[in-house]
């Protein structure tokens, strides 16, 4: 080998461990105080997306994801809106609230009471602006409200759904107050309008974005266009379908722009996932079974990403098992909020994995949407679906479409799995009356 080929071989060398080293100083630094930023999609599943192969081109998340990390293995807590945001918000499985079915006015879930802890109450009481812009979902009544959550500003509707086009029935704050533009529109501009008033504070806003939820309305759409009046299947649904979630990659781009026009790029943790999987709208073959209102991998398994540059190294995959209930305490651990002592959580701080790449522990994790659905449990690459009687087990690692049941053929891990979800539907179980700290101290809050 010519001595200037050696030359230019060892300075490259000399260039990528350099460039490793300071990436691993900037993760170990203290970070003192940054912002952060929760972006929520609503019935978005991976096979949508470009980023996952998906047959709607959404480049502003994909560089999102190239700037960042992209999750392969990343669940919301429920196949189910109101579930998964309780979990997101409390760090906790959503069973102990009892918040295990959607809320509506024909059910009978409760909404999410001002005596929880949430991500917002803790960083307020930290010093750190908070907001919420979008959708709540989390108890239509006056106490319910997310202002009662630890959010200094709420602007968006409290049920499950809205239409896009017409917000009389939304809140800015405790008032109801109507709302001009397009829904994905305004819930991205309130978001920016947030953090210009707050570059210069500390502050937690999270993105509540209804799309790509039906109604299926576009901004194209003449003004008086009902919700009702637009098809919910068909070549017409998916063409506006595609629209919707072009715009709100947009929106997410905006945020993006907006944190790099101000300099707070570097300061600031965004996080984007779906609150359930897809609702079959593909027109190709989707990457899991099932989907929305199901406990297969399609229902739970989301679109995930992080960003946070020279802290997270841009460009990588996590392939580790990662649920919604996990924000709460890798938020609390990466800003320096000690919970320890306020409330024992479900989920677990994945800031190390975040920052350094490292592996996350063996745990199980569970998926519960009694009575409707059952229970579904992963244990590492072995998932289990248990419905009255009906057992079914799948190894993940060599049936990702979870096609053939292998209960009958491995016994021993059936009954333990199966033992494992009786214990866990038993220890998680709301009990009316009886408030959280009372449980806790008589041990049954683990």
């Amino acid at each position: 080998m010519k001595r200037s080929n050696r030359r230019r071989m060892l300075l490259t060398l000399c260039a990528a461990v350099m460039a490793m080293q300071t990436f691993m100083l900037a993760a170990t630094i203290p970070v003192g105080r940054p912002n952060v930023i929760i972006i929520l999609a609503d019935d978005l599943g991976c096979g949508d997306m470009s980023l996952y192969n998906g047959w709607v081109k959404t480049p502003r998340i994909d560089r999102m994801a190239a700037e960042g990390v992209r999750f392969t293995d990343f669940h919301s807590n429920s196949s189910v809106c109101s579930p998964t945001r309780a979990a997101l918000l409390t760090g906790r499985y959503q069973q102990r609230v009892g918040i295990v079915d959607v809320i509506a006015g024909h059910l009978e879930t409760p909404g999410l009471e001002a005596t929880e802890l949430t991500i917002p109450r803790l960083m307020k009481q930290n010093g750190y602006r908070t907001a919420l812009f979008g959708k709540w979902h989390l108890g239509p009544k006056p106490r319910h409200n997310p202002i009662h959550h630890g959010f200094d500003e709420f602007v968006g509707f409290l049920p499950g759904g809205s239409d896009y086009l017409n917000h009389r029935n939304w809140r800015d704050g405790l008032e109801v107050k109507d709302q001009k533009g397009y829904g994905t529109h305004l819930i991205t501009d309130k978001s920016v309008d947030f953090i210009k008033r707050n570059k210069d504070n500390p502050f937690f806003l999270y993105v509540a974005h209804q799309a790509v939820h039906n109604y299926y309305q576009i901004p194209s759409d003449p003004p008086g266009t009902r919700g009702r009046d637009v098809p919910l299947r068909g070549k017409e649904a998916q063409r506006r379908y595609k629209i919707m979630l072009e715009d709100l990659d947009k929106g997410v781009g905006k945020i993006m722009d907006t944190l790099k026009e101000l300099d707070l790029d570097e300061k600031t943790l965004v996080i984007f996932f779906s609150d359930n999987g897809d609702v079959r709208m593909s027109p190709n073959e989707r990457p899991y079974r099932g989907g929305k209102f199901s406990n297969y991998e399609g229902g739970h398994r989301v679109p995930a990403v992080a960003r946070w540059p020279k802290r997270i190294k841009a460009g990588w995959t996590s392939n580790e098992l990662t649920v919604g209930m996990d924000l709460l305490p890798t938020i609390m651990d990466i800003v320096g909020i000690d919970i320890s002592k306020q409330r024992k959580v479900d989920g677990i701080s994945i800031k190390n994995h975040l920052l350094n790449q490292a592996d996350l522990p063996d745990r199980r994790v569970f998926f519960g949407y009694e009575p409707k659905l059952g229970t579904a449990m992963r244990d590492g690459h072995w998932k289990m679906q248990t419905r009255g009687d009906v057992v079914e087990l799948y190894d993940l690692s060599k049936d990702i479409k979870e096609t053939t049941n292998i209960a009958d053929q491995y016994p021993n891990r059936t009954k333990a799995m199966k033992a494992a979800i009786d214990a866990w539907k038993q220890e998680v179980t709301a009990h009316p009356g009886v408030t959280d700290d009372a449980r806790e101290t008589k041990g049954q809050i683990r």
